[in-house]
């Protein structure tokens, strides 16, 4: 709806007359502005050029204006107003608003009170290849420090936990215990028996071309103990403990029942995550040892069943082939293993924001996190196995 001013109400209704914004340098440097007629966004609204052109040379001290002989006025007159005041703020012209109607200045006030926010009207700049590469690093840097302060607060409380002086519930850890542990079993007796299964029958294929089909037991027996029955077991409880205790975690932070741990006196570290740690680094060596099991097994199917081979010659050729050095390797990756992943599905847990979408977020991050560092340290431990001649 327009404004208008006291005479334009007073006067007989008649074709308002169109918006003029006539421009006067007066001699103490000052650009006035006059505006007249009806600035109203249907009519045609003068162009801001031969202002631009006004401050583009020497630019005047100040700018203000004379709104006596405006008639009438809506958001037509704020738009170039606005653009008027962008044009002396880019060319450092101080801008008075006495001479305007004191409805526009409010209305300018507040126009100009919260800024725009970077990037609202799409003009937004692409940052360089340096500076992407600059704040990922600053993102990578951020996130090891944030780990290492975990893994360390986590060292402590386990310190506590050995003066016995940790708080938390021994029937949280039994539960966990059993969540980390017979509660898994179902998926791991399944993915264990498929790998085995899967590694005989490639070896099988290979060997049977030199008539040494017997070694397939060696190759699945070798294979689980040594690596694959931790690795699997492992991946396993990544994705599905780690991602639990994740949203368990991000849950609480959601609704901020770790707050009111804090606020009680209780530390959320020891009566949350250390719980959750003990019972996933306890349970994942007797995970690792039946995953073995379950594996030599689906060997033992696909060598009886498709290579003739007698139920006592794959078990002699199984355990001549394997030695209790041989075990070592998967129990102690096993045992780091759970640690990685319990590290990593508390961590992104307790890491989690104040949303609902969050929690998956968090979730899906202890996966990812927890499987790229089960790789990598099983990378590690190879190497360093090798080493030591184990």
């Amino acid at each position: 709806m327009a404004i208008q001013s006291n005479s334009a109400r007073g006067a007989t209704v008649e074709e308002p007359a169109p918006p003029t914004a006539e421009l006067v340098r007066q001699h103490d440097g000052t650009l006035l502005v006059r505006l007249g007629g009806a600035w109203r966004l249907g009519s045609s609204l003068p162009p801001s050029k031969p202002l631009e052109d006004a401050l583009r040379g020497t630019p005047p001290r100040s700018l203000r204006f004379d709104a006596s002989a405006l008639e009438a006025w809506d958001t037509g007159l704020l738009t170039y107003l606005d653009r008027v005041a962008g044009l002396c703020t880019e060319r450092d012209v101080a801008l008075e608003h006495d001479g305007l109607p004191p409805g526009v200045v409010r209305l300018l006030e507040l126009a100009h009170a919260v800024p725009s926010r970077t990037g609202a009207d799409g003009g937004k700049t692409r940052d360089g290849l340096l500076a992407r590469v600059g704040l990922r690093a600053i993102e990578v840097r951020d996130a090891a420090i944030e780990i290492v302060t975990f893994v360390g607060q986590l060292t402590v409380a386990l310190g506590r936990l050995l003066r016995g002086k940790a708080r938390f519930r021994g029937v949280d850890l039994a539960l966990f215990m059993q969540d980390c542990g017979a509660a898994a079993l179902p998926i791991v007796t399944l993915i264990s028996f498929l790998v085995g299964v899967i590694l005989a029958f490639v070896g099988a294929v290979q060997l049977e071309q030199f008539g040494a089909q017997i070694y397939v037991a060696d190759l699945v027996g070798l294979a689980m103990v040594r690596q694959m029955g931790a690795l699997m077991a492992a991946i396993i409880m990544a994705g599905r403990t780690g991602a639990a205790f994740a949203a368990q975690l991000g849950s609480m932070k959601v609704n901020e029942e770790i707050d009111a741990l804090t606020t009680m006196g209780i530390p959320p570290l020891e009566f949350l995550v250390l719980p959750r740690f003990l019972a996933l680094v306890v349970m994942m060596p007797l995970l690792t040892v039946y995953a073995d099991v379950l594996g030599i097994l689906g060997g033992f199917v696909v060598g009886t069943t498709m290579l003739g081979l007698s139920l006592s010659q794959y078990w002699n050729q199984t355990v001549n082939a394997m030695s209790l050095v041989d075990c070592m390797p998967g129990l102690i990756m096993s045992v780091f293993f759970g640690a990685l992943v319990a590290v990593f599905g508390c961590l992104r847990g307790m890491q989690c924001a104040g949303s609902s979408s969050a929690v998956g977020d968090a979730a899906t991050s202890a996966v990812v996190s927890g499987i790229v560092s089960i790789i990598v340290a099983d990378a590690i431990f190879t190497v360093l196995f090798d080493i030591l001649g184990i």
